[in-house]
């Protein structure tokens, strides 16, 4: 994924929620549930974008993500929140909720 492609993705009026993940990583893969949970909540008023780091090196040097599974939300383009590991659904819909509102 190009850096200009990222940048357009990012670009929204809704939360868009971005996975970096790999697919070797085993944290990565319990994380997959979560995010269905998170869809199924909010439907289309979120964006959920997963980015294998494996096929995307250069996107992930330059944002500098240091470890799989990173999550990262953003809206209108800037970032509201980021971190490796792999957080609740609870937590991430209390990041996601107020987001949602504002974009409605």
């Amino acid at each position: 994924m190009e850096k200009i492609r990222f940048d357009e993705l990012i670009q929204s009026n809704i939360p868009v929620l971005i996975d970096f993940y790999a697919e070797w990583c085993g944290p990565c893969m319990t994380f997959l549930p979560v995010l269905q949970e998170l869809k199924n909540e909010f439907g289309e008023q979120i964006k959920i974008i997963k980015i294998d780091v494996d096929k995307h090196l250069d996107l992930v040097q330059k944002i500098q993500i240091m470890g799989v599974p990173t999550i990262m939300i953003y809206q209108h383009g800037e970032l509201i929140w980021g971190a490796p590991g792999v957080p609740t659904k609870a937590f991430l819909a209390d990041k996601l909720s107020p987001l949602v509102q504002a974009a409605t």
